[in-house]
């Protein structure tokens, strides 16, 4: 399991746990980011900026700092621990 940040770019990502304080999650889940969801990195900027994230169960798009992206903890679809 790994946050966000440390994700690679051409892998599906099972969102697994999101940590953080109820202001955290509620605002991630008025995003659509669900515990489950498929989501896959569209692009991450090159220093401190934002993450767009697609979320192919909804078929959305966002842009999150890496602040919040550290908190969405995913696993790689396809592969076991």
């Amino acid at each position: 399991m790994i946050n966000l940040t440390q994700a690679p770019y051409d892998k599906q990502l099972k969102i697994v746990d999101i940590l953080g304080g109820h202001n955290v999650r509620r605002r991630l889940l008025s995003l659509g980011f669900h515990k489950n969801h498929i989501i896959e990195l569209d692009s991450r900027s090159i220093l401190k900026g934002p993450i767009l994230v697609k979320d192919l169960t909804s078929d959305t798009s966002v842009a999150l700092g890496r602040g919040i992206a550290q908190k969405i903890m995913v696993e790689i679809v396809g592969e076991t621990e």
